[in-house]
Protein backbone atom coordinates (compact mmCIF):
# COMPACT_ATOMS: atom_id res chain seq x y z
CA UNK A 1 0.00 0.00 0.00
CA UNK A 2 1.50 3.70 -1.10
CA UNK A 3 2.13 5.65 1.83
CA UNK A 4 0.02 8.63 1.27
CA UNK A 5 0.57 12.70 2.76
CA UNK A 6 -1.37 12.22 5.34
CA UNK A 7 0.70 9.27 7.33
CA UNK A 8 3.58 11.18 6.64
CA UNK A 9 2.47 14.37 8.54
CA UNK A 10 1.35 12.18 11.35
CA UNK A 11 4.53 10.82 11.28
CA UNK A 12 6.24 14.20 11.74
CA UNK A 13 3.92 15.19 14.16
CA UNK A 14 4.39 12.59 16.23
CA UNK A 15 8.30 12.62 16.10
CA UNK A 16 7.87 16.80 16.94
CA UNK A 17 5.85 15.56 20.05
CA UNK A 18 8.95 13.28 21.11
CA UNK A 19 11.29 15.76 20.63
CA UNK A 20 9.27 18.54 22.54
CA UNK A 21 8.64 15.65 25.09
CA UNK A 22 12.24 15.08 25.38
CA UNK A 23 12.51 18.60 26.15
CA UNK A 24 9.94 19.20 28.49
CA UNK A 25 11.70 16.03 30.33
CA UNK A 26 14.86 17.32 30.28
CA UNK A 27 13.62 20.33 31.78
CA UNK A 28 12.01 19.02 34.43
CA UNK A 29 14.29 16.50 35.30
CA UNK A 30 12.15 13.56 34.35
CA UNK A 31 12.35 10.39 32.44
CA UNK A 32 10.92 10.31 28.25
CA UNK A 33 12.59 6.57 27.73
CA UNK A 34 10.17 3.57 27.74
CA UNK A 35 10.64 0.93 30.79
CA UNK A 36 12.84 -1.52 29.35
CA UNK A 37 11.19 -5.20 30.03
CA UNK A 38 14.43 -6.91 30.74
CA UNK A 39 15.88 -4.51 33.18
CA UNK A 40 12.21 -4.12 34.45
CA UNK A 41 12.36 -8.20 35.08
CA UNK A 42 15.78 -8.31 36.21
CA UNK A 43 14.96 -6.39 39.31
CA UNK A 44 11.57 -7.54 39.99
CA UNK A 45 12.01 -10.84 39.20
CA UNK A 46 8.24 -12.45 38.28
CA UNK A 47 8.02 -16.15 39.79
CA UNK A 48 5.63 -16.59 37.07
CA UNK A 49 3.69 -16.22 33.90
CA UNK A 50 0.52 -17.27 32.56
CA UNK A 51 -1.49 -17.28 29.33
CA UNK A 52 -4.14 -15.00 29.06
CA UNK A 53 -4.77 -15.10 25.66
CA UNK A 54 -6.84 -12.24 23.54
CA UNK A 55 -7.79 -9.23 25.40
CA UNK A 56 -8.30 -5.40 24.43
CA UNK A 57 -6.37 -3.42 26.60
CA UNK A 58 -6.09 -0.06 27.23
CA UNK A 59 -3.25 2.13 25.03
CA UNK A 60 -2.59 4.47 28.15
CA UNK A 61 -1.30 1.35 30.40
CA UNK A 62 1.28 -0.01 28.05
CA UNK A 63 4.79 1.94 29.41
CA UNK A 64 7.70 -0.39 27.87
CA UNK A 65 8.79 -2.86 25.49
CA UNK A 66 10.97 -5.86 24.98
CA UNK A 67 12.95 -4.89 22.52
CA UNK A 68 12.33 -1.51 21.11
CA UNK A 69 12.22 0.93 24.03
CA UNK A 70 14.87 3.33 22.84
CA UNK A 71 12.89 3.78 19.37
CA UNK A 72 9.93 5.36 21.07
CA UNK A 73 9.67 7.99 23.74
CA UNK A 74 7.59 7.14 27.36
CA UNK A 75 4.20 8.25 25.20
CA UNK A 76 5.07 5.85 22.51
CA UNK A 77 5.79 8.57 19.85
CA UNK A 78 8.60 7.74 17.68
CA UNK A 79 12.46 9.12 18.44
CA UNK A 80 13.75 8.31 15.02
CA UNK A 81 13.91 8.82 11.50
CA UNK A 82 14.78 5.19 10.26
CA UNK A 83 11.11 4.13 11.99
CA UNK A 84 9.05 6.62 9.25
CA UNK A 85 8.54 3.73 6.38
CA UNK A 86 7.04 1.23 8.90
CA UNK A 87 5.45 3.65 10.79
CA UNK A 88 3.60 5.53 7.89
CA UNK A 89 2.20 2.43 6.69
CA UNK A 90 0.17 1.44 9.25
CA UNK A 91 -0.63 4.36 10.00
CA UNK A 92 -1.88 4.30 6.38
CA UNK A 93 -3.89 1.22 6.86
CA UNK A 94 -5.55 2.82 10.15
CA UNK A 95 -6.87 5.45 7.92
CA UNK A 96 -7.53 3.17 5.47
CA UNK A 97 -9.57 0.86 8.11
CA UNK A 98 -7.21 -2.09 7.35
CA UNK A 99 -7.72 -4.60 10.52
CA UNK A 100 -4.34 -4.89 11.79
CA UNK A 101 -3.50 -7.80 13.56
CA UNK A 102 -3.50 -7.88 17.24
CA UNK A 103 0.14 -6.94 19.33
CA UNK A 104 1.76 -9.01 21.79
CA UNK A 105 2.65 -7.94 25.17
CA UNK A 106 3.90 -9.04 28.41
CA UNK A 107 1.21 -7.66 31.36
CA UNK A 108 3.00 -6.33 34.38
CA UNK A 109 1.56 -5.01 37.63
CA UNK A 110 -1.21 -3.75 35.90
CA UNK A 111 0.56 -2.43 33.13
CA UNK A 112 1.69 -3.51 29.38
CA UNK A 113 5.27 -4.32 27.81
CA UNK A 114 5.23 -4.49 23.88
CA UNK A 115 6.68 -7.68 22.80
CA UNK A 116 5.47 -7.17 18.93
CA UNK A 117 3.61 -4.21 18.04
CA UNK A 118 5.58 -1.75 18.56
CA UNK A 119 4.67 0.51 15.82
CA UNK A 120 0.95 -0.38 16.52
CA UNK A 121 0.43 1.19 19.51
CA UNK A 122 2.80 4.07 18.48
CA UNK A 123 0.15 5.14 15.85
CA UNK A 124 -2.75 3.78 18.10
CA UNK A 125 -1.49 6.77 20.61
CA UNK A 126 -0.81 9.45 17.80
CA UNK A 127 -4.24 8.67 16.34
CA UNK A 128 -5.86 8.73 20.23
CA UNK A 129 -7.01 5.54 19.96
CA UNK A 130 -8.06 4.43 23.48
CA UNK A 131 -8.02 0.69 23.35
CA UNK A 132 -5.91 -1.90 21.43
CA UNK A 133 -6.76 -5.74 21.16
CA UNK A 134 -3.87 -7.54 22.51
CA UNK A 135 -2.03 -11.50 23.40
CA UNK A 136 -1.47 -11.11 26.68
CA UNK A 137 1.14 -12.99 29.11
CA UNK A 138 0.94 -12.02 32.08
CA UNK A 139 3.83 -11.90 34.77
CA UNK A 140 3.51 -11.93 38.41
CA UNK A 141 4.78 -9.20 40.93
CA UNK A 142 3.86 -6.77 43.75
CA UNK A 143 5.81 -4.44 43.02
CA UNK A 144 3.60 -1.18 41.78
CA UNK A 145 4.43 0.20 38.44
CA UNK A 146 3.08 3.20 36.81
CA UNK A 147 3.66 5.40 33.54
CA UNK A 148 6.69 7.56 33.42
CA UNK A 149 8.18 5.57 35.82
CA UNK A 150 11.95 6.09 35.61
CA UNK A 151 14.20 2.63 36.78
CA UNK A 152 15.81 4.43 39.55
CA UNK A 153 12.11 4.95 40.86
CA UNK A 154 11.45 0.92 40.28
CA UNK A 155 14.56 0.15 41.77
CA UNK A 156 13.53 2.03 45.01
CA UNK A 157 9.85 0.84 44.89
CA UNK A 158 11.70 -2.89 45.13
CA UNK A 159 14.25 -1.63 48.04
CA UNK A 160 10.83 -0.41 49.79
CA UNK A 161 9.23 -3.61 48.86
CA UNK A 162 12.11 -5.77 50.20
CA UNK A 163 12.93 -3.64 53.07
CA UNK A 164 8.88 -4.01 53.82
CA UNK A 165 8.97 -7.86 54.07
CA UNK A 166 12.17 -8.77 55.77
CA UNK A 167 10.35 -6.32 58.50
CA UNK A 168 7.39 -7.98 58.36
CA UNK A 169 8.79 -11.89 58.34
CA UNK A 170 11.65 -11.38 60.77
CA UNK A 171 9.73 -8.00 62.96
CA UNK A 172 13.10 -6.96 63.70
CA UNK A 173 13.19 -4.86 67.09
CA UNK A 174 16.11 -6.79 68.08
CA UNK A 175 18.32 -4.71 64.89
CA UNK A 176 18.77 -0.90 64.73
CA UNK A 177 16.99 -0.73 61.40
CA UNK A 178 17.71 3.05 61.05
CA UNK A 179 21.00 2.29 60.66
CA UNK A 180 20.81 -0.35 58.26
CA UNK A 181 19.62 0.92 55.06
CA UNK A 182 20.06 -0.49 51.84
CA UNK A 183 19.42 1.39 48.48
CA UNK A 184 20.18 -1.40 46.02
CA UNK A 185 17.38 -4.44 45.29
CA UNK A 186 18.71 -7.58 46.42
CA UNK A 187 20.23 -6.02 49.57
CA UNK A 188 17.43 -7.21 52.02
CA UNK A 189 17.74 -10.64 51.02
CA UNK A 190 21.38 -10.77 50.86
CA UNK A 191 21.28 -9.74 54.50
CA UNK A 192 19.27 -11.95 55.43
CA UNK A 193 21.56 -14.94 53.88
CA UNK A 194 24.53 -13.07 55.26
CA UNK A 195 22.68 -13.81 59.06
CA UNK A 196 21.92 -17.23 57.78
CA UNK A 197 25.50 -18.08 57.16
CA UNK A 198 26.55 -16.12 60.28
CA UNK A 199 24.23 -18.38 62.68
CA UNK A 200 25.10 -21.59 60.75
CA UNK A 201 29.04 -21.34 61.58
CA UNK A 202 28.30 -20.07 65.51
CA UNK A 203 26.33 -23.47 65.19
CA UNK A 204 29.28 -25.74 64.53
CA UNK A 205 30.56 -24.49 67.77
CA UNK A 206 27.64 -25.46 70.12
CA UNK A 207 25.53 -27.73 70.72
CA UNK A 208 22.40 -25.81 70.50
CA UNK A 209 20.68 -24.08 67.37
CA UNK A 210 20.52 -20.37 68.01
CA UNK A 211 17.03 -18.61 67.12
CA UNK A 212 17.82 -16.37 64.25
CA UNK A 213 17.13 -12.89 66.72
CA UNK A 214 20.36 -13.78 68.84
CA UNK A 215 22.07 -14.66 65.11
CA UNK A 216 21.09 -11.22 63.68
CA UNK A 217 22.01 -9.57 67.02
CA UNK A 218 25.47 -11.21 66.42
CA UNK A 219 26.22 -10.45 63.21
CA UNK A 220 25.05 -6.72 63.63
CA UNK A 221 27.15 -6.77 66.47
CA UNK A 222 30.92 -8.93 65.20
CA UNK A 223 30.28 -8.42 61.77
CA UNK A 224 28.53 -5.43 60.28
CA UNK A 225 28.96 -3.04 62.84
CA UNK A 226 32.96 -3.10 62.79
CA UNK A 227 33.42 -3.06 58.84
CA UNK A 228 30.71 0.09 59.27
CA UNK A 229 33.34 1.52 61.69
CA UNK A 230 36.16 0.97 59.17
CA UNK A 231 33.89 2.56 56.57
CA UNK A 232 33.71 5.65 58.48
CA UNK A 233 37.01 5.32 59.56
CA UNK A 234 38.35 5.70 56.14
CA UNK A 235 35.75 8.28 55.20
CA UNK A 236 34.79 5.73 52.18
CA UNK A 237 31.40 7.12 52.09
CA UNK A 238 33.20 10.61 50.22
CA UNK A 239 34.05 8.26 47.32
CA UNK A 240 30.55 7.16 46.82
CA UNK A 241 27.79 10.11 47.03
CA UNK A 242 24.30 8.84 47.08
CA UNK A 243 25.33 5.41 48.90
CA UNK A 244 24.29 4.24 52.77
CA UNK A 245 26.50 2.65 54.84
CA UNK A 246 24.72 -0.83 54.46
CA UNK A 247 25.38 0.02 50.94
CA UNK A 248 29.26 0.28 51.24
CA UNK A 249 29.10 -2.85 53.52
CA UNK A 250 27.41 -5.24 51.07
CA UNK A 251 29.89 -3.82 48.17
CA UNK A 252 33.03 -4.35 51.04
CA UNK A 253 32.02 -7.91 51.77
CA UNK A 254 32.42 -8.73 47.86
CA UNK A 255 34.95 -7.28 47.70
CA UNK A 256 36.45 -8.97 51.02
CA UNK A 257 35.52 -12.14 49.49
CA UNK A 258 37.60 -11.06 46.16
CA UNK A 259 40.89 -10.33 48.34
CA UNK A 260 40.65 -13.40 50.06
CA UNK A 261 41.14 -15.54 47.19
CA UNK A 262 44.64 -13.64 46.93
CA UNK A 263 45.40 -13.87 50.48
CA UNK A 264 43.26 -15.83 53.11
CA UNK A 265 44.60 -13.70 56.53
CA UNK A 266 43.17 -10.29 55.35
CA UNK A 267 41.49 -8.13 57.67
CA UNK A 268 38.58 -6.62 57.35
CA UNK A 269 40.38 -3.63 57.56
CA UNK A 270 42.72 -4.04 55.24
CA UNK A 271 40.13 -4.55 53.09
CA UNK A 272 38.21 -1.07 53.47
CA UNK A 273 41.63 0.33 52.74
CA UNK A 274 42.25 -1.51 49.96
CA UNK A 275 38.76 -0.52 48.72
CA UNK A 276 39.10 2.71 49.70
CA UNK A 277 42.51 3.34 47.24
CA UNK A 278 41.02 1.43 44.37
CA UNK A 279 38.01 3.25 43.98
CA UNK A 280 40.10 6.78 45.16
CA UNK A 281 41.91 5.90 41.87
CA UNK A 282 38.82 5.08 39.72
CA UNK A 283 37.47 8.67 40.67
CA UNK A 284 40.34 10.41 39.16
CA UNK A 285 40.47 8.51 36.44
CA UNK A 286 37.00 9.06 35.37
CA UNK A 287 37.72 12.91 36.12
CA UNK A 288 41.03 12.69 34.16
CA UNK A 289 39.25 10.83 31.19
CA UNK A 290 36.31 13.73 31.62
CA UNK A 291 38.33 16.61 31.35
CA UNK A 292 40.64 14.79 28.63
CA UNK A 293 37.10 14.25 26.23
CA UNK A 294 36.00 18.43 27.91
CA UNK A 295 39.07 19.63 26.49
CA UNK A 296 39.02 17.83 22.78
CA UNK A 297 35.56 18.94 22.16
CA UNK A 298 36.82 22.99 23.51
CA UNK A 299 39.41 22.66 20.89
CA UNK A 300 36.70 21.79 18.20
CA UNK A 301 34.74 24.23 18.75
Amino acid sequence: MAIDSTALEDFSRAKRKAKFQSILSALTWKNNDLLSLYEVTSIIKPKSETYMGMRTIPVNKIIGSEGRYHDFSSAFFPKREQLRNRWCSIDSAVINDVILPPISVYSLGGYYFVRDGNHRVSVAKAQGVEFIDAEVVELDTEIPLYPGMSMKELKDKVVDYERNMFIAQYKPSYLPMGDIVFTSPGSYPEMVNHILVHKYYINQNIDYEISFEDAAKSWYENVYSPIVKEIRAEHLLAAFPGQTEGDMYMWLVRRWDEYKRENKNISAAEAVRRAGKERGKDVFHRLERYMAYYLKKLSKS
